[in-house]
């Protein structure tokens, strides 16, 4: 089949390789109609996630079409069309018995790697290096599913690809992160990014009551679209964020900051970025936190920073006395994506959202490097790429 591969920093290649088999009696395997590329496969191609290895599969977000079943799955058959989580969760161990999927305690073969960085490990996830399982991903024509009674929903009517695709990963996210806020009427939240997954928190937000949504970015055609979506916008090359959120709040700051940058954030200050462009290039930090560190500077006293954007390791500069000081309350986490899939699925079916206003690009499969370039480089102004095998 065809799948794309890693094949070093900014550097991915379509290439031939073996179908996927049933390795486990609970697994499946998936003939793959949609895949996509997201803001988190750029760190794996910007180099700064460790134990990647040449010609290593990509891709966490995609659905299809099963075409064999391991004998001990009972809930799919041959035929049935499936979006998959990104997580790869057993649904049995005491994590996913308390719904937190993407923490997994026993599909992560790798969990001695994951130890050694970060003192536990989450659960694996599909084409996301092995420290994290090493499973090949799904921006493939074909994709081995552990776990298949436990992960993929089956899509029963007749929702195009694109309305459901993002039940992998980022709509489940942006709508976590904005749960993670505990909103109440009246509130006010304010997004960093402006991205895809960004876009889903304010839409998410929005549903959840908050009476005001501020949306922090960079690019014009990203504001744009926040604004289309009734988020207030701040440009952060244009203003000093920490300002701005104290003018539009009355002196408090927001009641709930989202962090839905992650690792590679953007600092308008040239000396600041340089700084931390300096240090993660040296590994003397695996992370850009800027987005991190200003929202739990501009989050109200006693408010919630909530961070769905993806780090790999260790920052520095962290703003620990402002959120011991100030009674802040962090939370955060890779998405429990299986623990929103039915509640999602049935909002998409009565129309309270429709997840495909983010795409802004359709390509081939076997357009994949051309398509990482594009989406790294915001060139066309691309918000996010649907590829199909």
């Amino acid at each position: 089949m065809k799948a794309n591969c890693w094949m070093g920093r900014n550097t991915v290649e379509v290439q031939e390789v073996p179908d996927p088999t049933i390795l486990n009696a609970h697994d499946a395997v998936v003939r793959v109609t949609s895949t996509a590329i997201c803001g988190s496969d750029l760190h794996l191609y910007d180099g700064y996630i460790p134990t990647m290895k040449k010609g290593d599969i990509l891709g966490h977000e995609f659905m299809g079409e099963v075409v064999e079943v391991g004998p001990e799955v009972r809930k799919l058959r041959v035929g049935d069309r499936v979006v998959v989580p990104f997580p790869i969760a057993c649904g049995a161990c005491g994590a996913c018995e308390h719904g937190m999927y993407s923490v997994c305690e026993n599909s992560n073969p790798n969990a001695g790697m994951a130890e050694k960085l970060m003192g536990h490990s989450p659960a694996g996830i599909f084409g996301y290096s092995h420290m994290l399982g090493g499973y090949p991903g799904g921006q493939a024509e074909y994709a081995r599913v552990p776990f298949a009674d436990v992960g993929p929903i089956k899509i029963e009517d007749d929702l195009p690809d694109e309305q459901v695709l993002f039940l992998s990963d980022i709509l489940p996210t942006g709508w976590m992160g904005a749960e993670m806020c505990d909103i109440k009427p009246g509130d006010v939240i304010a997004v960093w990014g402006a991205g895809p997954v960004g876009q889903f928190a304010i839409a998410s937000a929005f549903l959840m009551g908050a009476e005001r949504v501020i949306s922090i970015d960079r690019f014009p055609y990203r504001l744009q679209k926040a604004e289309r979506a009734g988020a207030e916008t701040l440009d952060y090359e244009k203003v000093d964020v920490l300002d701005a959120l104290r003018d539009m709040t009355a002196g408090r700051g927001p009641d709930a900051c989202i962090d839905a940058v992650g690792m590679e954030a953007h600092h308008p200050a040239g000396v600041a970025h340089a700084y931390d462009r300096a240090r993660q290039a040296t590994r003397m930090e695996t992370d850009r936190p800027h987005a991190l560190r200003e929202a739990i500077m501009s989050c109200r006293n006693g408010g919630i920073v909530s961070v769905i954007g993806v780090y790999g390791g260790l920052i520095d500069k962290f703003p620990m006395g402002s959120l011991m000081n100030r009674s802040l309350t962090m939370r955060s986490g890779q998405c429990h994506v299986q623990r929103y899939l039915k509640p999602l699925l049935g909002r998409i079916r009565n129309g309270d959202i429709d997840p495909s206003f983010v795409i802004s690009h359709r390509m081939r499969l076997q357009d994949a490097p051309r398509a990482y370039e594009m989406f790294k480089n915001k060139q066309d102004e691309c918000n996010k790429i649907v590829l199909t095998p």
